[in-house]
């Protein structure tokens, strides 16, 4: 699914990155101008790319603007739109298939320059759940390479006496030869980065469960079910895809303490109005005895509350848990089992 969705348009090139104003031009003078893209560097084309595949729409004026700024007496011809099929057939024009499709994977991953850049932007678990099963040296090797506490969150993740080894193997590193990290690079980008990726792609069912949880619960309901007369199969899948109210219980107490502290507390108390009984208890667990009770009180004068205002407040928590897991703050579980991340 194309990121353009739901993003503004561009409408003032002062507000674009040096990538950003290249992937504009780029865009505009389309696939005919291939030779200027034969002129940048692997890393460039790479960043270049990844600007390009996140751009959503740019206004004919930002493009007009844009392409006076690099070609003089040069002016648009009206708008563009930036997303990942337009990237990748841009790059095909000129790229052999197999590096425009590990290209696109790597872009469709976390983001970032390097590998160590993109390292840096996966879930701390998710990169310790790969490392375990790796050689310790090397995973001494790939620590040292990000930042410090992101390699101190990824050492908590993973096996106590397993971490222990790696962090004697950082004592003890000399420094790393050349060969020996290129090495280790590729294996990352072929063997985790990659896959990664296209685990993390999306299929129609996931964009429509996304849907379906912006529904209200009468909505969703009347839905679920007439798809299910049609097309249970399909039904289910997205029943199952969805990431509703009820799944923050599964997050750790880690988990719950990050998302109290983005949620207004207005809604917190409404939205707690219609939780059950068990999922009350783990948030008033996971704060002080003041603060729960505060909130208790709250909760209590405000008396009757419309059902529709319940549903906002709670659909406003899910997708403040659906942001913080973006970022990586938090690890969110969905209801298609324990093992289905949500980054």
């Amino acid at each position: 699914m194309a990121r353009s969705i739901g993003k503004k348009a561009v409408d003032d090139a002062k507000k674009l990155t040096g990538p950003e104003k290249a992937a504009v031009v780029l865009l505009a003078l389309g696939e005919d101008h291939t030779r200027l893209w034969q002129a940048l560097d692997e890393e460039e084309i790479k960043e270049v790319s990844q600007a390009m595949s996140s751009l959503g729409t740019v206004s004919s004026q930002v493009v007009e603007d844009l392409l006076i700024e690099f070609v003089s007496g040069m002016s648009g011809s009206g708008a563009v739109m930036g997303s990942f099929d337009q990237t990748q057939r841009l790059l095909a024009a000129f790229m052999p298939k197999d590096r425009v499709e590990g290209m696109m994977e790597e872009i469709r991953g976390p983001a970032g320059r390097t590998m160590w850049d993109k390292l840096g932007n996966v879930n701390e678990a998710v990169l310790a759940n790969y490392l375990k099963n790796e050689y310790p040296q090397t995973v001494a090797v790939v620590l040292s390479k990000i930042k410090p506490e992101h390699a101190a969150r990824v050492l908590t993740s993973l096996p106590e006496d397993f971490a222990l080894e790696c962090v004697q193997r950082m004592l003890r590193m000399e420094p790393v030869q050349r060969e020996i990290l290129d090495k280790i690079e590729q294996t990352l980008r072929n063997e985790f980065m990659s896959n990664l990726a296209r685990t993390s792609k999306r299929d129609s069912h996931e964009m429509m469960a996304d849907i379906f949880n912006s529904f209200d619960r009468q909505t969703e309901a009347r839905f679920i079910g007439a798809l299910e007369e049609r097309n249970r199969e399909s039904a289910e899948r997205i029943r199952a895809l969805m990431f509703v109210f009820e799944d923050l219980a599964k997050l750790d107490p880690g988990g719950v303490q990050t998302l109290l502290r983005g949620v207004e507390k207005d809604s917190l108390g409404l939205a707690m109005k219609g939780a059950s009984e068990s999922l009350r208890e783990l948030f008033f667990s996971n704060m002080s005895e003041r603060a729960a009770k505060i909130l208790r009180e709250d909760m209590e004068s405000m008396g009757p509350v419309r059902l529709k205002d319940v549903d906002q407040a709670q659909m406003a928590m899910v997708q403040v848990a659906k942001d913080l897991a973006a970022k990586g703050d938090i690890m969110l579980v969905g209801q298609g089992g324990d093992d289905e991340l949500i980054y």
